[in-house]
């Protein structure tokens, strides 16, 4: 309360007079509420001291606005971080479990190859890297404030830089945007993109690029590609010592380059070890062991494990920093040496091609395309198994297996071995012998000649081209010519690729997949759709057959299921196997066709075959057990026609005789079957007119009984779909009709 009676009250934060109630009090005398009643300042108040705060307030702010307008343009002057430059790398293809297999340098001839620090490094790397370079990496946003406050205070001390004060994200910055001289005006530079960086990306992604674009000398960035070219290895597993000597390298990579200055480098590899012990990081000893240890004195050369898939999957995927492959870099290290030395045993300018197939999936697991990459005189960048050569005895047991389908041979079928022409063709056996009256067995167990042409001209020579290439295989003709018998002994082009996915169709039980090598992205589905080869009957009894083929020298028998073929003039030497899980397909001889005189399949290819199994590491994985259906029986208890095989134009009859033919069902007819009723309603009637008792009744290639006097017999119709009814007499002559079934 005033003298006058007067009491202050506040009003939005401000204190003022209370209107007095004594009218000697006027307006102008309230308005003057800072001085006294004689006009005068009030005693303790100095009008000139608050101006001054306010000056020096709104002079603060000026100062704070303008710094960081100036900083705002700086940057913006800056331009946007080149990043994408920066996250350009070397292509690289890597193994199905993510084993780089090569490497391509960028268009300039760096390496640099991507990183991933948490799978790709060795964390006694990283604990070096952050205690000698960013102690307080993952705590501050870019720019350390003691560690610049540590090199401001040597650069007033000394007169020069010392250290720079540098986090990660500032040498960072400098790898983006080099600059040959260290001054202030760098330094600020630096600042700025690492606040920059540190804005854009996460700490993770900053580290990742670090350790992609660290220089290590010459042509060396990134840890991947220095570890991989000083100690031939992935960063995955390092030394203590190895360790060090990569965090120093970066400091001065041209003056510690190890193929030129290995001396300098163990030094700066020694000042990081000291330093780690100083800041008991590691231990004395530890320390110790490491600077015993002798730093690489040259470079290794990038690993080229697989160059023709690589080759070929860098040119199919384009603009991918990262290639996989269904291969198997541990399975294609030890077959690229087995095909070199071979080669080199067997002759000069002689090459070697090898693939691994995965049955179940189809996938490639191993590619040999020659016997060395670099061998020009055996033309080893042309990639032998792609090449269309001619395979050879190697399509017998197709012949063999469409044969067995339509139901008119058995493997314990006896089938003559006798010379046979065929027109103007007249097949001969390799060793130009004949075997006279062989079990079907042998007959292909022994590759012999004339008993698969005459299979073949039952069978059909386009009928075998058709389902070959229905199968995925491209078989290969000469201009405007036919299938003709000749294929089954070479008379054609294939690739042993395709050779090897049709002999995976053994093993599948009838049914090929179209071979993979580049690997899609993780996630999607395989769009490779199985493709029919032959009935599973069919395919089971000829992988039985290749079973019991005799193998190599020194192999153990029945363990692998293979052939081998030669072509005509010893131009080439093929052998392909299967087990239960993979096929393995080779092929010997010379790129330029020329011919190699005592070159045959089962002593230059099948070595190499068991070879290649035995070095997978596994051991041979057993066949499928026989399919549902399947005819296992000695040759006595075959049915009669199944027991001797003998050609059309072969059969004896009387004048009064005549060959079997169906009447019912019509070839191509549709036939309704109605199951709802029973079984015994659903049967299917097949009536039958000439032919020599007994006959036998076969139906998709699968005996179902003989037909009775009145050669009539019911069946049970298969499963919706097309159905292959045949009737085979005594005699072996044979009708077939093909009716689809409702």
């Amino acid at each position: 309360m005033s003298e006058g009676g007067t009491s202050d009250r506040e009003l939005g934060g401000r204190t003022e007079p209370h209107t007095p109630s004594c009218p000697g009090l006027t307006r102008a005398s309230i308005a003057r509420g800072d001085e006294g009643a004689d006009g005068r300042d009030k005693p303790g108040h100095d009008p000139r001291r608050g101006r001054s705060v306010k000056r020096l307030l709104a002079g603060a702010l000026f100062l704070f606005v303008a710094v960081v307008l100036a900083f705002t343009a700086y940057t913006i002057s800056l331009g946007p971080l080149p990043l994408r430059e920066a996250r350009a790398v070397s292509t690289t293809v890597v193994d199905r479990h993510g084993k780089l297999l090569r490497a391509y340098a960028m268009a300039d001839g760096r390496w640099r190859l991507p990183v991933s620090a948490k799978k790709d490094v060795d964390p006694t790397y990283l604990r070096l890297l952050f205690a000698y370079e960013d102690q307080r990496f993952y705590d501050h946003h870019g720019v350390d404030p003691r560690a610049l406050a540590r090199a401001t205070i040597q650069l007033g001390a000394h007169g020069h830089i010392v250290s720079g004060g540098s986090t990660i994200a500032m040498q960072l910055a400098r790898l983006l945007e080099p600059r040959r001289q260290r001054s202030l005006h760098a330094k600020l530079r630096q600042i700025v993109r690492a606040l920059e960086l540190e804005r854009e990306l996460s700490k993770d992604e900053i580290l990742d690029l670090y350790l992609t674009l660290a220089p290590y000398g010459g042509n060396l960035e990134g840890i991947r590609a220095a570890s991989i070219a000083y100690f031939g290895k992935e960063p995955k597993r390092l030394s203590l010592a190895e360790a060090a000597l990569l965090v120093a390298l970066p400091q001065s990579p041209e003056t510690r380059r190890l193929d030129r200055h290995p001396e300098a480098a163990r030094r700066g590899r020694d000042r990081v070890l000291d330093r780690m012990v100083s800041e008991n990081v590691i231990s004395a000893e530890d320390a110790a062991q490491a600077k015993a240890q002798a730093v690489p004195a040259f470079r290794q050369p990038m690993p080229i494990l697989a160059p023709h898939a690589a080759d070929q999957a860098s040119a199919t995927v384009k603009d991918q920093p990262i290639i996989r492959l269904t291969l198997d870099a541990s399975l294609q290290k030890v077959l690229e040496p087995l095909a070199r030395d071979r080669a080199i045993a067997l002759g000069p300018n002689v090459s070697v091609g090898i693939i691994v197939v995965d049955n179940d999936s189809g996938d490639v697991l191993a590619h040999v395309g020659s016997a060395d990459y670099f061998d020009e005189k055996r033309a080893g960048q042309v990639d032998m198994t792609r090449a269309v050569r001619s395979p050879g005895s190697t399509l017998k047991p197709f012949i063999y297996g469409l044969a067995f389908e339509d139901g008119f041979v058995h493997p314990e079928s006896l089938i003559e071995d006798r010379p046979v022409r065929f027109g103007s063709y007249a097949p001969e056996n390799f060793d130009m012998t004949f075997q006279g009256t062989v079990p079907v067995r042998k007959a292909l167990q022994l590759s012999l000649n004339v008993p698969a042409i005459v299979l073949l001209d039952r069978v059909g020579a386009s009928r075998l081209s058709s389902r070959l290439k229905q199968a995925g295989g491209n078989l290969v003709l000469p201009k405007d010519e036919a299938p003709g018998l000749a294929m089954g002994l070479g008379g054609v082009g294939v690739t042993l690729q395709d050779l090897a996915q049709l002999y995976a169709g053994f093993p599948r039980l009838g049914t090929t997949r179209p071979l993979r090598e580049i690997m899609t992205g993780e996630g999607t589905d395989d769009a490779r759709e199985p493709l029919r080869l032959m009935d599973s009957a069919a395919a089971w009894q000829v992988g039985n057959v290749l079973l019991g083929t005799p193998p190599p020298e020194n192999a153990a028998r029945n363990r692998i299921a293979f052939k081998t073929g030669t072509s005509y003039g010893y131009r080439d030497a093929w052998s392909v196997g299967f087990d239960g899980r993979v096929t393995i397909g080779v092929w010997v001889g010379r790129p330029d066709g020329a011919p190699v005189p005592g070159l045959i399949g089962r002593v230059a290819a099948a070595p190499i075959l068991f070879d290649a199994f035995a070095r997978s590491g596994k051991l041979p994985a057993t066949l499928p057990k026989p399919p549902k259906g399947a005819l296992v029986a000695s040759n006595s208890k075959l049915p009669l026609p199944l027991r001797r095989f003998r050609p059309v134009g072969e059969l004896v009859r009387t004048g009064a005789e005549q060959a079997p033919h169906i009447q019912f069902p019509l070839n191509g007819s549709r036939i309704d079957v109605d199951r709802s009723a029973g079984p015994e309603a659903s049967v299917m009637p097949v009536k039958v007119s000439g032919g020599v008792l007994p006959l036998t009744m076969l139906v998709n290639g699968l005996a179902v009984g003989e037909i009775d006097s009145r050669r009539q017999r019911l069946i049970d119709p298969p499963g919706p779909g097309f159905a292959r009814l045949t009737v085979i007499d005594a005699t072996g002559a044979a009708d077939t009709v093909v009716v689809r079934i409702q």
